[in-house]
């Protein structure tokens, strides 16, 4: 018998005795998801617990691009072969420790981002498999990294340049609109792609604007990169800053002089001078975003813009089941400062509650709590997720 689950449900092995295989379908954040579990042929109608536990912590299914998860294969009896896998949005069937996770004793360590989004499970070397979570990353659908994080290069310093897509990532592609006019993709005159990036030789003629395009015409964010033929450059974030990030601003030189003092400037004005080369904002608010430059007693580099956005918006909710009876509190994460805002929760489209502190609890869930979860503030709304209530036994009929 096949038998089609959506996604939302965390607990993919609750109805495991009942099927001989188990097709997961999904979307998450517009991009579907297809997953092939094989069970064992025979089950007993008695025992629904799988072989292997897969445990989250922290335990839940949202979280801001960068956070760490750590993912753990419990398991019963003999723990050898057993591994962490995940499908992604892309749909690729991966293992912790292949280009992602760092194992850490019995558990996979992931810093996350978008494209780290999918359903991750344990499991063994002859194919059984533990219950699934669901992990989603926010982010835009499609994003421009850079690596350093600096709009400011010297001559024939490089530059890796990825497009980080959530989804389907064919058709998406590195352009660029350098300051000569000249509009191009990654490969062609400039730049050697190296798997998803492209790195790049830097030479003045390459300052310009950089993003990536789908072949649809979807757009990511754009950095502007310059790169100077001089002796003083601004390191100062190429891609945007959250509110609340501490940043670090340095005047770095080509050849380091005897004198290290440093002015900074933004929007023309002098606001620092310091004698280690570098000026930090402990935490930065939207009154940051302008334009810097930097000085020293022979030079000065060129200008750029520093961006300063308001964070995302995330729910923080159980990814694993909860016991009917537990207590259970649900949090409206905002990104930035403060991350406690007055915040709206609603259940299955339907508002059920507003809290000031930015959480709600239910003291004991109950099966009727079960359902698709989200929250909104002043600064945004989350995805949903869902929540599962289970019994602590299971009643046939």
């Amino acid at each position: 018998r096949i038998v089609s689950l959506c996604c939302v449900s965390a607990s993919l092995f609750q109805a495991s005795s009942l099927l001989r295989a188990c097709i997961l379908k999904c979307t998450l954040d517009n991009a579907t998801l297809s997953i092939s579990l094989s069970l064992p042929f025979s089950l007993s109608l008695l025992d629904l617990s799988p072989p292997a536990s897969l445990s989250i912590s922290p335990d839940r299914s949202q979280f801001f691009k960068y956070e760490s998860v750590s993912l753990s294969c419990e398991v019963q009896g003999n723990s050898t072969g057993w591994r962490v896998v995940r499908n992604t949005s892309r749909g690729i069937l991966s293992e912790c420790n292949t280009d992602w996770g760092k194992p850490q004793g019995s558990s996979c360590i992931v810093s996350l981002i978008p494209s780290h989004s999918g359903v991750y499970w344990c499991e063994s070397g002859s194919g059984e498999h533990s219950n699934a979570v669901i992990i989603s990353v926010l982010s835009n659908q499609a994003s421009l990294i850079v690596s350093p994080d600096t709009s400011q290069f010297f001559k024939y310093e490089s530059v890796s340049l990825s497009c980080e897509v959530l989804g389907n990532s064919a058709g998406w592609r590195l352009k660029r609109y350098t300051v000569s006019g000249e509009r191009s993709d990654c490969g062609g005159n400039w730049g050697k792609p190296q798997g998803s990036s492209c790195i790049v030789s830097l030479i003045p003629s390459h300052s310009g604007v950089y993003w990536c395009e789908s072949g649809s015409g979807e757009h990511s964010n754009a950095v502007n990169i310059t790169v100077h033929d001089g002796a003083v450059i601004l390191e100062s974030p190429a891609l945007p800053v959250t509110e609340g990030d501490s940043v670090t601003l340095r005047c770095r030189y080509q050849v380091t002089p005897s004198n290290l003092t440093a002015d900074f400037y933004k929007d023309g004005s002098l606001i620092r001078n310091e004698t280690t080369r570098e000026m930090t904002i402990p935490a930065v608010s939207e009154s940051d975003e302008g334009l810097y430059k930097c000085t020293n007693s022979e030079e000065e580099s060129p200008e750029s813009w520093m961006t300063v956005t308001a964070g995302a918006v995330i729910l923080e909710s159980p990814a694993l089941p909860v016991t009917e009876g537990d207590s259970v509190t649900l949090r409206c994460r905002y990104q930035g400062t403060p991350s406690d805002l007055t915040a709206v929760f609603y259940k299955d489209g339907s508002l059920i509650r507003t809290e000031t502190t930015g959480e709600m609890t239910i003291p004991a869930v109950s099966k009727l709590d079960e359902g698709l979860y989200k929250c909104n503030n002043s600064e945004g709304e989350s995805p949903e997720s869902w929540m599962t209530a289970t019994g602590d036994r299971v009643e046939e009929g």
